[in-house]
């Protein structure tokens, strides 16, 4: 997003966490209805267009938005999406993106809120990398032809009772409804969203065997220490790194494997 809509959106995040902060309200309730917003608004086009029109009124749009949603969804789900259609848009379609980043951030922080977001952190980044892995499994779920409906359930036969309720909405909310987002970027989104909840860095550890409880705690404060802030460490585990780790944060990738190792000495060798 640019502009206006990069701004819109921040203060939409900082009305979301406030409401969020009430013990009232029901984090999870609030996510499946801007959910259901995102999909009426992808849907008609031509009123997201005038709910984003800037030549209209702001507060002739929240009216708007107030009258449709009146009864649909709760009042402060209608509060928050009034609160979205008075700000202004550089595209339509920022709109909708907005809505369905804040629905994201509602069922990431309900499950702050049942102090199960570390697992949803994790399920997310696992089911990931099943996905990246099994060929089969990636058509399927990404099958233009297969109903939303039939996607749904083989996703609550893989994830439904092994997987945070949260995990399961937000992976079942993506892949039937991606929104011209490819599976893998989803996941990735998902997965930078949930470590903004406790402002905390993904760091993607490979290593050719599991680490112990102490070699992750010691690597956690390591790069905490170098990047300032806490970390969240995603670990896998690659038979081909023959030693050591290796360690990705954002675009950066730190090698300390030894199969790197060998490389570099191979590629020293050759020069």
């Amino acid at each position: 997003m640019n502009g206006a809509s990069r701004e819109a959106l921040a203060a939409a995040r900082e009305r979301l966490d406030a409401l969020t902060d009430s013990t009232s309200v029901d984090a999870a309730q609030l996510a499946a209805e801007l959910a259901a917003v995102t999909a009426l608004l992808d849907r008609e086009v031509s009123l997201r267009r005038v709910l984003t029109d800037p030549a209209q009124d702001g507060e002739a749009k929240a009216g708007l938005a107030q009258r449709l949603l009146g009864g649909q969804v709760s009042g402060t789900t209608a509060d928050l999406v009034a609160g979205l259609v008075r700000s202004r848009w550089s595209q339509s379609r920022d709109l909708v993106d907005a809505l369905e980043q804040l629905a994201d951030i509602a069922d990431l922080t309900a499950a702050q809120k049942a102090g199960t977001l570390d697992d949803v952190e994790d399920e997310l980044f696992r089911f990931g990398r099943i996905v990246s892995s099994n060929t089969e499994l990636r058509a399927a779920l990404t099958n233009r032809k297969a109903t939303a409906s039939a996607k749904g359930e083989l996703l609550r036969s893989l994830l439904g009772g092994r997987a945070d309720a949260a995990t399961e909405r937000l992976v079942t909310r993506l892949v039937t409804a991606p929104r011209g987002r490819s599976l893998e970027a989803g996941l990735e989104s998902l997965s930078k969203l949930a470590a903004e909840r406790r402002d905390r860095v993904v760091a993607v550890v490979t290593s050719a065997v599991p680490l112990s409880d102490g070699q992750k705690q010691r690597l956690g404060a390591a790069l905490a220490k170098l990047y300032g802030r806490q970390m969240h460490l995603n670990l896998d585990v690659d038979p081909e790194v023959l030693g050591g780790i290796r360690v990705q944060v954002g675009d950066e990738v730190i090698n300390g494997s030894l199969a790197d190792r060998i490389e570099d000495a191979a590629r020293r060798m050759a020069s």
